[in-house]
């Protein structure tokens, strides 16, 4: 059975929200307290990037099955705001157009097993990721 949570992101508390609630899905499906901070920290990173650069948006956690009925979840986090003109160099390391470290999308792909960006300038951005129990 799959099961889908909304979180609004429009405050910087709805990052804790989102967070947390990843944390919980996480443990439900049984990752390991470690897998639990990978999916809540790369919660964390796409969210914080909704409010910098988007002003709000929403992440939906979603309960999947994967091949042989592995469990896994899946994160999408998607806005309305004014996209990502050149993502692949979003995508490196140490990039940043807001004088950040550049750690948080690359980041949050490598704590993930799945990441996919899709965006539009003027239309904004769909991050979906997923993560498998192994």
């Amino acid at each position: 059975m799959t099961v889908e949570t909304r979180v609004s992101i429009k405050h910087e508390a709805d990052i804790v929200t989102a967070r947390q609630q990843g944390r919980a899905v996480a443990a439900q499906l049984g990752f390991s307290s470690i897998e639990q901070t990978f999916i809540a920290t790369a919660i964390s990173e796409v969210a914080r990037n909704i409010i910098v650069h988007a002003r709000g948006g929403e992440i939906i956690l979603r309960t999947v099955q994967g091949n042989g009925g592995k469990p896994g979840i899946v994160i999408v986090a998607r806005d309305e705001g004014p996209g990502i003109p050149d993502i692949i160099r979003a995508m490196q390391n140490g990039y940043s157009t807001i004088n950040s470290l550049g750690l948080g999308l690359p980041g949050a792909k490598r704590m993930m097993d799945e990441f996919e960006i899709v965006s539009e300038v003027g239309k904004g951005t769909t991050i979906t990721m997923k993560k498998w129990k192994q």
